[in-house]
């Protein structure tokens, strides 16, 4: 089954800043958890013995320009993108019901086009276990497509409207082939973005999409998902209403869970953990003698299932049922990329991140033991050889040690830190002919950062006096000084919480 949706509101594009899609993502915090790493295997392991070919009535997506070669991975381990967006239609493009969207608490429709849950699940040769990686919807990175700097939940909307607004003035007039195009625009470029991001061209095999549509009946036809609250949530923008401790969860309560963003401690990461929690729960569920003894139960999540889901083409869904088979729940394991805190860049609440750090790790954890760990270190070629000087003006008291840990961690050697009279502006000085020693020190904290030519700097060195402008990007590699103040990151250099598994019950935020 080809895909077909109905007319599409087109985003709006952003500037350089990011603010055109961080627009949609400070609006109502929606977001739905990807049901489809245990949606699509309830789809395949099982489902086919009762009710059939799973590859049939499926919606599928042309996402890669050689289906064929994507049909067996090379190196045997398959690596899945698994994405959720907040569309207020079925996988098929027909609208949801407005009395199906109240009861969700769906809210406006504003911002469906973010690609706001994205898990990159590795699954080895051998299918014993897989590895689920999630990705911060606010991780601020490079798009492909010419971008430029951005959310990476906007990696697919900005490539939709483009491709859609350049049909329309080609003269296209069937909106659903329109949006149709700009989807596989949309979703071609978030595999693309991604993959420079984590440093593995060609690595996604498989890509999967789900959106709001049938969420409802997904929990409902199973009987409840386990899950477990360190205390009550009540929240009124996701409708969440849930006591403490462990309790089941369905319908609307489920998707409020995992929805939630406001009121949570981490927010977005705290949402993430949550997700995790409830997929895992989920996987156990559906691989329980509970579901997988019931033929009536496996029809009716295979049924909400094809209404919700989106597969790439070439995807043999039996061959995959039979390679997942020695899957169990302990052996699903989730963990999400390591994240450097808060920022706001142009206007827009980001979550900073360095691409050397997160590829490293998403290497150590999709290596399979066949190839030694990635390291972690982020060192920067060429950094010990260069002393930095460190001037707190930024009126920050933590941010100065912030600043100095980083530029140790990247390898540089560090004076004893100084303090200075609280200044605006964060300047780089510099000896003259010490060009590579500057562009090293740039590329640790911003490209945007001001520097000025000294003599009196001695070769070797640079002289980095912070300000108020870097209270915001608190010397985040690839980040960017802003004028606005916010307050200072409250997210750890790296996951605090051990990785979750399917095989217990996590108590979450």
């Amino acid at each position: 089954m080809t895909e077909q949706a109905a007319p599409p509101i087109p985003a709006r594009r952003g500037h350089d800043t990011g603010r055109g899609a961080a627009t949609f993502a400070r609006r109502g915090g929606k977001a739905v958890v990807s049901l489809l790493s245990v949606a699509v295997l309830a789809l395949t392991w099982y489902g086919w013995q009762y009710i059939g070919d799973p590859n049939t009535g499926l919606t599928t997506t042309n996402v890669f320009a050689d289906t064929e070669a994507h049909a067996k991975p090379l190196d045997g381990a398959i690596d899945i993108l698994l994405v959720g967006q907040d569309s207020r239609t079925d996988a098929q493009g027909n609208p949801l019901p407005r009395e199906v969207l109240d009861m969700l608490h769906a809210g406006v429709s504003d911002g469906e086009l973010n690609t706001d849950t994205m898990m990159l699940v590795h699954i080895p040769q051998n299918g014993k276990h897989a590895i689920a990686v999630s990705f911060p919807r606010d991780s601020w990175v490079e798009l492909t497509g010419g971008f430029g700097k951005h959310k990476l939940n906007s990696a697919f909307v900005y490539a939709y409207t483009d491709t859609y607004r350049t049909l329309q003035r080609q003269g296209m007039t069937d909106l659903k082939e329109a949006d149709a195009q700009a989807k596989v625009a949309g979703r071609k470029n978030l595999i693309a973005t991604l993959e420079k991001f984590i440093g593995k061209p060609g690595m996604i095999d498989r890509y999967a999409e789900v959106n709001l549509a049938s969420f409802y009946e997904i929990t409902k036809s199973i009987g409840g998902v386990e899950v477990c609250l360190n205390g009550p949530a009540k929240e009124a923008k996701s409708g969440v209403d849930l006591p403490g401790g462990r309790q089941t969860i369905e319908g609307v309560q489920a998707l409020a869970f995992v929805r939630q963003r406001y009121g949570l401690p981490n927010y977005d990461l705290d949402r993430i953990a949550r997700q995790q929690a409830f997929l895992s729960g989920l996987a156990r569920k559906v691989i329980s003698t509970d579901v997988l003894t019931s033929p009536v139960k496996i029809a009716d999540l295979v049924a909400a299932v094809k209404k919700s889901v989106v597969v790439s083409q070439g995807w043999d869904l039996t061959e995959f049922a039979e390679q997942m088979r020695g899957l169990t729940g302990g052996n699903i394991e989730f963990h999400t990329i390591p994240t450097l805190g808060n920022a706001n860049i142009g206007g827009a609440d980001v979550l900073r991140v360095d691409p050397a750090q997160v590829a490293a790790e998403v290497a150590r954890l999709t290596s399979d033991g066949d190839t030694p760990a990635a390291p972690t270190s982020t060192e920067l070629a060429g950094a010990k050889a260069v002393t930095v000087e460190l001037f707190d003006g930024s009126g920050v008291p933590s941010l100065a040690g912030q600043t100095h840990t980083m530029l140790q961690g990247k390898g540089f050697t560090l004076a004893a830190d100084q303090r200075l009279s609280t200044r605006n502006t964060t300047v780089l000085r510099y000896h003259p002919a010490d060009d590579a020693a500057l562009a090293l020190v740039k590329q640790a904290l911003s490209a945007g950062v001001q520097a000025e030519p000294d003599r009196d700097i001695p070769a070797g060195h640079v002289r980095v006096l912070l300000g108020k402008d870097l209270r915001n990007s608190a010397a985040a590699p690839g980040g960017a000084p802003t004028s606005t103040a916010a307050k200072p990151p409250t997210v750890p250099a790296t996951p605090a919480a051990p990785p979750i598994t399917a095989g217990d019950v996590p108590c979450v935020n």
